[in-house]
């Protein structure tokens, strides 16, 4: 475990020491070339500024969301909420930091309301979405389908080459734990976000799924809720 700690926290030091540079350098630039620089590379300099303080913002809010999760002190509001509006809102959140994806949501025909807090489930989708473009390989489709399943209604998001084996499919929710091929790829992350996830869900009585295949090369993560109803909720607001 000591090892695999150390791996954590040098991975997270570099994590944030990234975008602090990325940050710092073109703050500089900006203010030793201001006169110099066309109005067309000032926004791009701002946008890359803007988009290292939110993956760094993202990043602190991990830390302390496992700090919460550790201690037993994050409170939840189960509510009435729309699983469809709320899919298609975390896909545009997500679509902004990865605007060369195709999203492709297949939404369920029927209208689903599940028994959840919102943004606690916002939280989770955010992060399996990211994580599926992240983990994406010569593929920019990420594959969304929202759907009944008899107590549950069903969140499907899949990517397209990447594989995770059937050893690595319970181990990658434990919180200090990154596959070795993940490790080395180039792709940012703390390895935090799907130990939320998992956590976030089984404590809203719901469950994460993996389903991946090495000869298709893909992987698609299933997140349950509970289905909304009226007794479910009462219970909740009265215990």
């Amino acid at each position: 475990m000591k090892n695999i700690k150390e791996e954590f926290i040098s991975t997270l030091s570099h994590e944030i020491r990234t975008p602090l540079t990325s940050i710092k350098g073109f703050s500089q630039t900006m203010l030793n070339s201001w006169d110099k620089l066309s109005d067309e590379k000032k926004k791009e300099f701002l946008n890359i500024i803007l988009n290292q303080s939110q993956r760094l913002i993202n990043l602190v809010e991990n830390v302390l969301n496992v700090a919460k999760i550790d201690s037993n002190s994050q409170n939840f509001i189960p509510i009435k909420i729309n699983v469809n509006a709320l899919m298609q809102n975390c896909i545009n959140i997500v679509q902004m930091a990865h605007k060369d994806f195709e999203f492709k949501f297949e939404q369920s025909k029927n209208e689903l309301f599940s028994l959840a807090d919102s943004d606690k489930t916002q939280q989770i989708l955010i992060n399996i979405l990211d994580n599926a473009a992240k983990y994406s390989h010569n593929s920019k489709t990420i594959e969304i389908k929202t759907f009944n399943k008899n107590d549950f209604n069903v969140f499907s998001i899949k990517n397209f080459g990447s594989y995770i084996s059937d050893e690595n499919k319970e181990k990658i929710f434990d919180k200090f734990y990154r596959i070795e091929s993940y490790i080395s790829s180039s792709a940012q992350g703390s390895g935090l976000g799907l130990y939320i996830a998992k956590n976030l869900t089984d404590k809203m009585n719901g469950k994460i799924e993996v389903i991946s295949s090495k000869k298709e090369m893909y992987c698609e993560f299933l997140i349950y809720l509970p289905v909304y109803e009226v007794e479910k909720l009462t219970k909740n607001i009265n215990a």
